[in-house]
């Protein structure tokens, strides 16, 4: 799978606050109205003109703070194809990989990409590439790969529980 977009660039402890904030954590609130607050606390550009396809480049230690997961959802629910980032806090990688968000690890490509660039993200081959070049990163480990292909981890686990007969059928 290949993935090109607009990048939106931020820096480092970009915290789920920033992401989502918490004022709307305990609302009840569809996919589609989180995603309309995605970025709020920190990009009132973002918050107005992300698109669906567009690309997250972040720093260090990004989603760290609460292990909210409307942090994910909110992004994904804007369209945003993915994040590339230095590195992620430990429960927003998780809570990433449960939502079918693709999150990727190259701090190389944070380093050379500059803001309003496009970059293009080529899972098969493990390599982000910018204007200043390809920066290789390292691929999900098998399980981590079959949860993404199924859209996360409840898609994943209803069809292994189908594939073996133990989920009836709706």
């Amino acid at each position: 799978m290949k993935i090109t977009g607009k990048i939106w660039k931020y820096g480092d402890d970009v915290n789920t606050d920033y992401i989502f904030p918490g004022v709307y954590t305990y609302m009840t609130l569809t996919e589609e109205e989180m995603g309309k607050h995605a970025m709020e606390g920190l990009d009132p550009d973002f918050t107005q003109n992300a698109a669906p396809g567009d690309i997250i480049v972040a720093g260090k230690n990004w989603g760290c703070g609460s292990s909210r997961e409307q942090a994910v959802k909110c992004l994904r629910a804007r369209g945003i194809a993915a994040l590339v980032a230095s590195s992620v806090a430990r429960i927003n990688f998780r809570n990433s990989i449960n939502e079918g968000f693709p999150v990727i690890i190259c701090p190389e490509a944070v380093r050379t990409t500059e803001p309003d660039d496009t970059i293009t993200i080529d899972f098969d081959r493990g390599v982000v590439s910018n204007r200043s070049g390809d920066y290789s990163f390292a691929p999900y480990n098998a399980q981590i790969q079959a949860i993404m292909n199924c859209g996360g981890l409840i898609p994943y686990i209803k069809e292994s529980l189908k594939q073996r007969g133990k989920l009836r059928q709706a």
